[in-house]
């Protein structure tokens, strides 16, 4: 699986991610840190990214636009990346499950 991270969480959470085998990229990687919603939604779909993100926005468009991609919206607060990393391998098991099933948006932290 390809993941991309958006710009409100760390670039170590793709590495992170690169550590449970999978493919990851963080934007500042393959746009710019401030890149629009719009440009990361058109990356996501063109190369097969599931997008990991805080942005509320992205849920929305998962639920509404065509052609669809898929968000793992991470619901956490603020925090240091190491914490972050720890509640991830938490989420774990459940998330990949539901990356499995394919659904379209997979919440972490609520």
């Amino acid at each position: 699986m390809k993941f991309l991270v958006d710009a409100q969480l760390p670039p170590g959470l793709a590495q992170w991610l690169r550590g449970k085998g999978h493919e990851a990229d963080h934007v500042i990687s393959v746009a710019a840190l401030d890149a629009p919603d719009a440009v990361i939604w058109d990356l996501a779909i063109q190369n097969d990214y599931v997008i990991v993100t805080k942005d509320r926005y992205f849920v929305e468009w998962a639920r509404s636009r065509r052609p669809r991609a898929r968000i793992v919206w991470v619901r956490l607060g603020n925090m240091r990346r190491e914490v972050l990393e720890a509640r991830m391998d938490q989420a774990w098991p459940e998330l990949e499950r539901a990356l499995a099933s394919l659904v379209s948006v997979i919440e972490v932290g609520r």
